[in-house]
This record gives C-alpha cells, sequence and structure tokens, in this order.
C-alpha cells in the first residue's frame, strides 16, 4: 500500500498534531458510547476513569506494544458480559473482579505462546460468527438507550431511522479526515437536533455519590468468573484480529512479535480496569479504515489523541459536557457501530469462504437466533436456572459462543476439519 507515512515514520510536529486531533474525534465516541453501563450516581467519574485508562493504553501499545496506530476502548463483549452479570444481581464487587482474572488469561496465554492452539478451535467460521455475536448480543442495550425518553418515542424512532441512514451514506461519499469523523459528527448533531426539539437541558450531568477510585472490597463468584472466561476469549480474537488486519495492510514486520506484546499489553490493561471497576479495552478493527483513507500509518500520530484522552480525564466539567449528548442519539450511535461490525463478519466469512453451504450457515443461524432470545428472556425464566450455572446461561454471548463451538467441532462438523 502507497503510504504517506510508514509505521515508524515521524511527521512533522504540525502534521502530528493534525492526525493526531483526527484519531481523538474517533476515540471520544468509542469511549462515550460505553458510558450507559456506569453505576448510577457516578457516571462522570466513570466515564474519567475510562478516558485515562484508554489513553494509556493507546500510548503504551504505541510506544512499547504492537506499536501501531490502533484505536483502543472499552470492549463491546466485556460490556455485555458486565450487563449480564449485573441482570442477574450481581455487583461492582463480583464482576470487575472476574474481569481482572480474565485480564491475567489473555496475559498468560501471550506469555506462554498459547495461541497457536486457540487458533485450532477458532476456524475461521467460529471467528465470524463470535464478531457477529457480539452484535446481536447488544440488541437488548441499544433498544433501552433509543427508546430511554419514552414521552418522545416517536422521535427516537425517526432519529433512529434518519441517523443510522446517513452515517451510512456518508461514510459512503465521504473521504480522508472527514470519513472518520462521522460518528463524532452524528453524535454533535444529532445532540442539537434532538434538543432542539425536546428542549435543552438547563445543566450538565453531575454526580451523585462519592467518587471511587478502586474498588472497596471483592466478592468472587466462580460462574460469573466463567462466563468473563468466554468474554476475554473473543476479546482475545478480536485483539489478535485487529493487529493482524492492519500489519497486513501496512507491511508490517516481525507480527508474532508485535501480536505478543499487543497481548500482554491488552491483558495487563484488562487487569488494571478491573481493579478500577470499568469495562476492560481492546483494540478496535476500524483503523485499517482510516489509515486507508488519510495515507498516513504512522503510529506516532496516535500519541496527541491518547495524551489529550489522559488530560481530559483531569477536567469532569468538559467530561459532564461529553455526557450530555442524549441517550437516544448515543443509542443510534451504537447501532450504526454494531452494523458495522455485523457487515465486518459478513465480510470475514465471504472472504474465507467460511459459509460455503447450507450447513455452514446453520452454524451461524443457530447461535444468533440463541443469542436474541437470550437477551430478551424474561427474568423470571432466568430465575429458574439453578445459581450456580446461571451466569454462564444468563450470559447471551457466552451462549452462542459454547453453541458455535458445538456445532462447529461436533454436530455440523465438516469432512475438511475430521
Amino acid at each position: 500500500m502507497d503510504l504517506r507515512y510508514k509505521i515508524d515514520d515521524k511527521p512533522s510536529v504540525g502534521a502530528t498534531l493534525l492526525y493526531g486531533a483526527q484519531w481523538l474525534m474517533i476515540c471520544i465516541p468509542v469511549v462515550l458510547t460505553s458510558t450507559f453501563i456506569a453505576p448510577a450516581g457516578e457516571v462522570v467519574f466513570f466515564t474519567q476513569k475510562l478516558f485515562a485508562l484508554c489513553g494509556l493504553a493507546i500510548m503504551v501499545q504505541v510506544l512499547f506494544g504492537h506499536k501501531m496506530p490502533l484505536v483502543s476502548g472499552p470492549a463491546a463483549v466485556v460490556l455485555m458480559g458486565v450487563l449480564a452479570a449485573a441482570s442477574q444481581g450481581h455487583t461492582a464487587e463480583t464482576i470487575y473482579p472476574s474481569m481482572a482474572v480474565g485480564g491475567v488469561l489473555v496475559t498468560l496465554v501471550a506469555i506462554w505462546d498459547a495461541m497457536k492452539y486457540v487458533k485450532r478451535i477458532f476456524t475461521p467460521r467460529v471467528v465470524a460468527s463470535i464478531v457477529i455475536l457480539i452484535s446481536f448480543t447488544m440488541a437488548k442495550p441499544i433498544v433501552g438507550l433509543i427508546f430511554s425518553d419514552r414521552e418522545h418515542s416517536l422521535l427516537a424512532f425517526l432519529m433512529m431511522t434518519l441517523g443510522v441512514a446517513v452515517m451510512a451514506w456518508a461514510n459512503k461519499i465521504l473521504r480522508g479526515v472527514w470519513k472518520s469523523m462521522v460518528v463524532i459528527v452524528a453524535m454533535i448533531c444529532g445532540a442539537l437536533m434532538y434538543y432542539a426539539i425536546v428542549g435543552f437541558p438547563t445543566e450538565f450531568v453531575k454526580d451523585s455519590v462519592e467518587p471511587r477510585l478502586l474498588l472497596e472490597s471483592v466478592s468472587p463468584d466462580m460462574g460469573v468468573v466463567l462466563a468473563f472466561v468466554f468474554c476475554y476469549i473473543a476479546l482475545l480474537i478480536n485483539q489478535v484480529g485487529s493487529v493482524q488486519s492492519l500489519g497486513e495492510m501496512v507491511g508490517a514486520q516481525d507480527m508474532d512479535g508485535r501480536q505478543k506484546r499487543g497481548l500482554i499489553t491488552t491483558g495487563v490493561a484488562n487487569v488494571v480496569s478491573g481493579i478500577l471497576g470499568v469495562p476492560g479495552p481492546v483494540d478496535y478493527s476500524l483503523s485499517p479504515g482510516v489509515v486507508a483513507s488519510t495515507s498516513c500509518a504512522s503510529r506516532y500520530t496516535m500519541i496527541p489523541a491518547a495524551v489529550a484522552m489522559v488530560v481530559l480525564a483531569f477536567f469532569p466539567q468538559a467530561v459532564s459536557v461529553l455526557l450530555t449528548i442524549p441517550e437516544p442519539i448515543m443509542g443510534v450511535v451504537l447501532l450504526y457501530l454494531m452494523a458495522t461490525q455485523v457487515a465486518a463478519g459478513l465480510h470475514l466469512m465471504q472472504t474465507t469462504k467460511a459459509a460455503a453451504s447450507f450447513q455452514d450457515g446453520l452454524v451461524l443461524g443457530i447461535p444468533i437466533m440463541l443469542t436474541v432470545i437470550l437477551s430478551f428472556a424474561p427474568r423470571e425464566a432466568m430465575e429458574v436456572i439453578p445459581q450456580i450455572i446461571r451466569p454462564i446461561v444468563g450470559n447471551s454471548f457466552v451462549m452462542g459462543v459454547i453453541v458455535v463451538l458445538l456445532l462447529e467441532h461436533i454436530v455440523l462438523r465438516s469432512k475438511k476439519s475430521e
């Protein structure tokens, strides 16, 4: 690929700041769309911790980890793990230590070079299915966000229809820096349009409880830990896929070393996130599109964005302004982002020919339907499930992954894999 700046190139200060501002416009929505899981009364400080953690994770990855320009943000699969556990009555003292265990798992897999064994289980069809499952698992929280204001449900529906269509259209026709700013512009314009109709807020978001930097206690539950182990297996695949896709695109050398360092950094960052009580980060797969549109793969252009995120974390007033974006607009943006993930999964299936037959399609179709049904299953149905396995059965994503693996390797195993 013909690049203006390659991975280790150092652009001028002006160019670095310009590209850094572009990366920042991508990183901010990634963080903001994850704040809907924040504890009541703590959303501002929760978001501050997220900005600081993600900024530091990007900085360490760029300088010492995989050394590539990849956006790092809260992992959707971890968000679903948190929501699933919380819906079953588990508290932060149980949920986030389980997340830290997942971070340790990812770190050990990297240190022991165990990815070669994991890859045998996670075939291209399984990986593509997991990528798509993440999006469908997010359906329920997205619905909750979009229709959070019951008084203006019709407006939310219209904004959803119009917003997703406009973002898809803009992504198609725009080029360069403008294409990478589609999401942040959509959030700002959507918020202004929404408030112009329902009325602008009279004050910004404020915390109502004393901020907590660290968890005050730990209350482990083996069922929740096991559920997060499955979530972190998916996160591991996501991380490897993001690094691999960008590495192949820009012709990066020593990919094995980059993968190992990147996984270790991600694992440690997730251990820290568990201690802080926020969802752990992962590298996003959207970076190749940004690099392709700007012809800039310099990892050093990520540093201004990372520094800005850390600095932003120390200004709660600025974070409060960003959090003023209404929940319906956050939901619409999240819907679009999850749709792009489905598209990525389908593209992977097409390029790897992972769905060449009807049986191959069932490996994807059955888990998706199961995931959707379990996502919207009533609480009463979950309460009859034994407590020991409820954290697993009640997590629709984990159940989807288990079913995908069973179908791929046992029930519908193809002759090629035998």
